[in-house]
């Protein structure tokens, strides 16, 4: 096989714009795209600055429901900053633990999109 990366993660959510404000307000990513995308619907993708990978928010896949998305992970240089910084932008946040593939904690989005912050192991 020819694969050599992942780009677009679709996050589906019922609101985009609230999950937009989330994603580039509290989060921090950037925006890459925001166009329509036919009758009531919009093409919004976001990324982490300087990471390849971006979200896609989405509300037109039957088959994903709002929250329906568990277990991304976003790598951090230094979880505990990023910690602090997240919760004083009003996220909860489970306590940092360790585990042998690296220290994180969990959060979700307003939809209930779960995303794992996670430290690498040295």
């Amino acid at each position: 096989m020819a694969i050599v990366s992942f780009e677009i993660v679709s996050v589906p959510v019922t609101d985009q714009e609230r999950a937009k404000r989330f994603y580039q307000d509290v989060l921090g990513f950037e925006l890459i795209r925001e166009e329509p995308m036919g009758p009531g619907q919009k093409w919004i993708q976001l990324s982490p600055k300087g990471c390849s990978t971006t979200v896609a928010l989405v509300t037109w896949f039957e088959g994903m429901r709002a929250g329906g998305l568990q277990g991304v992970m976003l790598n951090s240089t230094d979880i505990d900053a990023d910690y602090a910084l997240l919760k004083s932008r009003g996220v909860v946040l489970t306590d940092i633990a360790q585990q042998p593939w690296g220290r994180f904690s969990m959060f979700s989005d307003p939809d209930g999109n779960g995303w794992i912050l996670r430290q690498p192991p040295a």
